[in-house]
């Protein structure tokens, strides 16, 4: 891919594509020379000897070398045209039914089935259980396959894996001293022959010496046994990562408290059954309910946290295993996504520092490649970026040469640290300066565009060579790509490369369905598996940036362990934040979700996936099961790409495919890659058409994308069920939390824009529990997902109805001091004891959860406050447009949060922004003040024997209204700065002192009557 080739726009269902250079005239693609694959449409490409490639020697029907290769390997070996059975042709390897050849053409790649990267990665595991063999000597087998590169070394394939390499048979012979023995020895049948009876006496006591080498207690003498090299490959083999259990002595009272409040519950919850209110059956009967729902979803939300635990990773061992020095590097290579919609609700300024942190992560460039999806088909995000790659290209040598921490610059020159520290280069303090001036003009830059766009002119936006912009009309407009930073012309500076830059824009037209952020992401997806084909891929939200530059490889030492990655789905990362105020009034940071109960899932299958931070395993989203043994699983069809396991039935045609149209034969062969990668052969020109074709707004017609592959439809939180849906396939997910955070992002601190945050993912929530893919019924027939991570998943879809019983049981303290009765009856002494064990658990219970998780107590409060809070609005809002969504097919739109801040520091926390959700928590907080005031006045008026029962009622108002204390604060604002607690107190000691006037009324003198001690009072 060429940096230089300009905008690629098109649709594939009119037949349009043209390249928009910078300053010249629309020009249509042009095919290149030679002939075309009459399968792909790809060029058919030369042989090594320079010749015209030709696939079929019979009819010369035109076929290319990658799908005459494929149809070899997975086809039915024949030729389309004439019927021909294909024959083998030089540099190509063997299949089932080839003849035997004599010729030696290319004899040493016969069995060369996997690619370098695959070979050093067997190495490495052989070397892992190389001392674990033990078996027959090698003058047992002088025909086995030993790799070369294993010369030397104290370890060998195990048996039963199909060696890689060339092997011993065509000459390289091998002092096999130093190589243990195979874990196998000879077939039942073998002891009979000849060479058994000859050598079974030395074969016996060549085994029990190596026994005993195994066990330490003899062994060869070595001149290298000290070598440094040796200790070098030993460190390479250790694990990439461990586990780190949680101490014993934090965990286990912490279950042995859960427990006994599961005792205590169920005992004080007989009681309030078996002891009604009858003066009061309505209020006692409600709160039954309330109470028995809060226990189940507290049960669906405690049990999954049973086993947690903590993982370390190991970057120095990663390197030794696949960044050897003199050798090529063997790491993994890796897609990037970012998605943006509106860029004036996601500043352009913004998104270019998640892609410049990005730009500079510590990987190799030629492995990363930065996809950017435009959803909204802006100029100014396509601007932009253009200026966004022109500025990174001074920005990424910058970062690496002084390895600064963050890499997205306005968070790096924005920190309030001593920049100088460890920083012992002198031209250091020159170089920053001058890379601070250049950010500022970038960012002036930056804002005039955005400035710019604020007026859209009449007849739409321009580009620079007087070609109307393709995505005037968001709705509808075609597919557009473009490469800004490439293998051609992506190079900063200094010269060197830097990663790949490409800007994406799916095509939308009138009556089509596509699916938001899903949509976009499946798209990216497509792209990336035409244009690069990166075995694994990360997304990112536009607003956050990679705060640790290594995370990508802390992510890599989970998905490249040889013993635990290959049925690692995908890693997450936990989400931190800047910019919120230092006591997290709303409970922005959602500490207890992130440092709790992801921990808690770790221990089980793995975390949720929560839509920004993580790692995927491409294959794991192309709807491959994990692999359950050293045999590959059979292959299946989803109709656009294969699938591991069964063969899923299709309704609409027959296999499944794509019948709207002719499927992306590129992108449907880059699935068959599991390791990745992109057939040399493929023409930059080839694939952008391509790329183009499987963006285009029809392709997913009639196909299992949005169902079984890719991002999952169906809710507007498609990161739930994206990662359900891998689970219920065997996979297992990780939890990563470095020790310096590996992203940060934005988070609303507004309280207006908290609640509607937190009110799409309530909606979401109910929208997955009514649709086909439930936690509570999906899944059961393949019973790969495990119970208690089943119960976290239900969890995710039901918290939102606990806003209903929670709504009745902030009313009901109120309802109890206005009408004065109560839900409880008078309890004994003995009764009493179930109250106080129920209280002194939950206390408990948060204690030693706060202990082993290392959450403050100021952050699980915020967490409790803003669950009230969250539960009787934005959670009750989410029910009601859920029901209405799925009864009266009443849709409600997606508002995409903002990330734009207030100039002054945290001045949007105070910012007042009315919206309906603000109505239920006032009109609660409101009710429970009145109540409080209209009991104490009852209380006066009837003197002191109503004031004990009168404790019980204001105890539970008070605990309603100190959870909604951060809400009267946000209500408030700023105002004139008095303090909120201040106003709180005022009102009520006021309300309370001017009833305690009016009763005690000590200045007034009494007027005269009768005596009413002597007549009574009607007298």
């Amino acid at each position: 891919m060429e940096a230089s080739a300009g905008l690629v726009a098109g649709s594939h269902n009119r037949n349009e594509l043209v390249v928009i250079h910078g300053h010249e005239e629309p020009k249509a693609l042009k095919n290149l020379d030679g002939q075309v694959c009459e399968i792909c449409g790809d060029e058919i490409g030369l042989t090594v000897d320079g010749d015209l490639f030709v696939a079929c020697n019979e009819c010369g029907f035109p076929v290319c070398r990658p799908c005459y290769e494929y149809e070899r390997r997975e086809g039915s070996q024949q030729c389309p045209q004439c019927k021909t059975r294909y024959k083998r042709l030089k540099g190509s390897p063997r299949v089932e039914g080839d003849e035997d050849e004599e010729d030696i053409d290319d004899i040493e790649h016969e069995f060369n089935i996997d690619d370098e990267q695959n070979k050093h990665r067997n190495i490495a595991e052989s070397m892992l259980y190389g001392k674990m063999t033990y078996g027959r000597s090698p003058e047992d087998d002088e025909s086995s396959q030993i790799p070369p590169s294993l010369a030397g070394i104290r370890s060998r394939l195990v048996s039963g894996e199909f060696p890689v390499g060339s092997s011993l048979a065509y000459g390289e012979h091998m002092s096999s001293s130093s190589l243990h023995k195979r874990v196998h020895p000879y077939p039942a049948s073998e002891p009979e022959s000849a060479r058994w009876d000859e050598k079974k006496e030395g074969g016996w006591r060549e085994r029990m010496d190596d026994w005993k080498l195994q066990q330490g207690n003899l062994g060869p003498e070595n001149d290298d046994a000290y070598d440094p090299d040796m200790a070098m490959l030993d460190e390479a083999r250790q694990p990439l990562s461990r586990k780190v259990p949680i101490a014993s002595s934090k965990l286990n009272p912490y279950r042995m408290v859960i427990v006994a409040r599961l005792v205590i519950l169920a005992f004080f919850l007989r009681y309030r059954i078996m002891n009604p209110v009858h003066d009061a059956i309505g209020l006692w009967l409600t709160s039954i309910i309330c109470e028995i729902w809060f226990a189940f979803s507290w049960i669906l939300d405690q049990f999954p946290k049973w086993f947690p635990i903590d993982r370390e990773t190991y970057l120095d061992r990663l390197s030794l295993r696949y960044e050897r020095e003199g050798e090529p590097n063997m790491l993994a290579s890796v897609d990037i996504f970012v998605s943006t919609v509106d860029p004036l609700k996601e500043p352009p300024l913004v998104t270019a520092n998640t892609i410049l942190s990005i730009l500079a992560v510590d990987y190799p460039v030629e492995k990363i490649s930065c996809y950017i999806s435009d959803d909204g088909a802006s100029m100014l995000t396509f601007e932009a970026l253009s200026q966004t790659a022109e500025f990174a290209r001074k920005w990424v040598p910058f970062c690496k040469k002084f390895a600064i921490e963050p890499r997205a610059p306005e968070m790096y020159f924005t920190l309030k640290v001593d920049y100088l520290k460890d920083k012992v280069q002198p031209t250091f303090v020159k170089e920053r300066r001058a890379m601070k001036r250049e950010y500022e003009e970038f960012k002036v830059r930056v804002n005039a565009l955005v400035a710019k766009a604020q007026k859209v002119p009449l007849e739409g936006w321009i580009m620079q060579d007087g070609t109307p912009w393709p995505g005037n009309n968001t709705k509808d407009h075609p597919g557009m790509i473009q490469v800004f930073l490439g293998q051609n012309g992506g190079h900063d500076t200094e010269g060197n490369e830097l990663p790949r830059l490409v800007y994406v824009s799916r095509e939308k037209r009138p009556g089509f369905a596509h699916h938001k952020k899903a949509g976009a992401m499946n798209a990216l997806v497509r792209v990336s598996g035409v244009l690069t084909n990166a075995p694994f891929m990360l997304n990112l939200d536009c607003d956050h940036y990679i705060n640790n530059s290594k995370a990508v490889r802390e992510a890599m030492c989970f998905l490249m362990d040889p013993q635990i990655g290959r049925k690692v789905c995908y890693v997450q990362f936990p989400q931190r934040f800047d910019g919120i105020d230092r006591h997290d009034r709303y409970a922005n940071r959602n500490t207890v979700f992130f440092d709790i109960n992801m921990k808690g899932l770790d221990g089980i299958q793995g975390p949720v996936y929560v839509g920004t931070g993580c790692v995927f395993r491409r294959q794991a989203l192309y709807g491959y099961e994990p692999p359950k043994g050293p045999k590959r699983p059979k292959m299946g069809t989803c109709g656009c790409c294969p699938c591991f396991g069964r063969r899923r039935k299709d309704k609409h045609s027959k296999d499944g495919g794509n019948t709207n149209g002719p499927s992306s034969a590129i992108f449907v062969n880059s699935t068959l890659m599991e390791q990745g990668g992109v057939p040399p052969s493929s023409s930059p020109a080839a694939l952008l058409k391509e790329a183009i074709h499987v963006i285009s707004c029809g392709y997913e017609d009639k196909t299992e994308w949005g169902s079984e592959l890719g991002w999952i439809y169906g809710s507007i939180t498609e990161d739930i069920l994206t990662g359900f849906k891998m689970h219920c396939r065997g996979w297992r997910s990780i939890y990563c939390m470095p020790k310096l955070p590996a992203f940060k992002g934005s988070a609303p601190i507004n309280l207006s824009d908290r609640l509607n945050q937190v009110l799409r993912w309530a909606l979401g929530s109910v929208e997955i529990f009514f649709s086909r893919h439930s936690p509570s019924w999906y899944g059961f027939k393949g019973g790969k997902l495990r119970w208690l991570e089943r119960f976290a998943y239900v969890n995710t879809t039901i918290y939102p109805f606990t806003s209903l019983p929670l709504l009745a049981y902030c009313s009901l303290p109120a309802i109890c001091l206005l009408t004065d009765k109560f839900i409880m009856p008078p309890i004994s002494t003995f009764a009493s004891l179930f109250f106080i064990a129920l209280f002194l658990s939950i206390f408990a219970t948060g204690i030693l959860e706060l202990r082993w998780s290392g959450v403050s107590i100021e952050e699980w409060w915020r967490n409790e406050q803003f669950w009230v809070i969250g539960g009787i609005s934005a959670h009750l809002f989410a029910v009601i447009q859920g029901l209405l969504k799925v009864l009266a097919g009443i849709d409600t739109n997606f508002t995409v949060t903002s990330k734009a801040t207030d100039d002054e520091e945290f001045g949007e926390l105070y910012a007042f922004k009315w919206t309906t959700l603000l109505i239920p928590p006032t009109t609660i907080l409101v009710f429970n003040l009145v109540g409080v005031v209209a009991g104490i006045s009852d209380a006066i008026n009837n003197g002191y024997q109503s004031w004990g029962p009168l404790f019980g009622k204001l105890f539970f108002s008070f605990w309603v209204i100190v959870h909604l204390y951060p809400f009267l604060k946000g209500l408030m604002g700023r105002q004139n700065r008095t303090p909120t607690i201040v106003v709180i107190w005022s009102v009520l000691l006021a309300s309370i002192f001017s009833l305690l006037w009016v009763r005690i009324d000590p200045f007034v003198m009494k007027t005269k009557g009768p005596d009413t001690t002597m007549c009574g009072i009607n007298c």
